[in-house]
């Protein structure tokens, strides 16, 4: 029981780490669109995805995949 235990909190940990790189790609890839559209620097496109995400009162990753989606549709 303690090595079932411990393998299930292994497996949290594991799909939360997955979760939070795959949230920190999707922020990388949007400060790059927000760089090159809205010539910013990397750490004003983070603060902007921040503020935003604060204001709007959800997580800088929903505000990440929306300016990665809007950008898509641009193309």
């Amino acid at each position: 029981m303690s090595r079932f235990n411990a393998f299930a909190k292994l497996q949290e940990e594991l799909e939360r780490t997955k979760s939070q790189l795959e949230d920190r790609k999707i922020i990388e890839k949007a400060k790059g669109i927000l760089m090159k559209v809205k010539g910013l620097t990397e750490d004003e496109a983070y603060v902007l995805l921040r503020s935003t995400a604060m204001r709007e009162k959800k997580k800088i990753g929903e505000i990440a995949q929306s300016i990665i989606t809007a950008s898509e549709m641009l193309k």
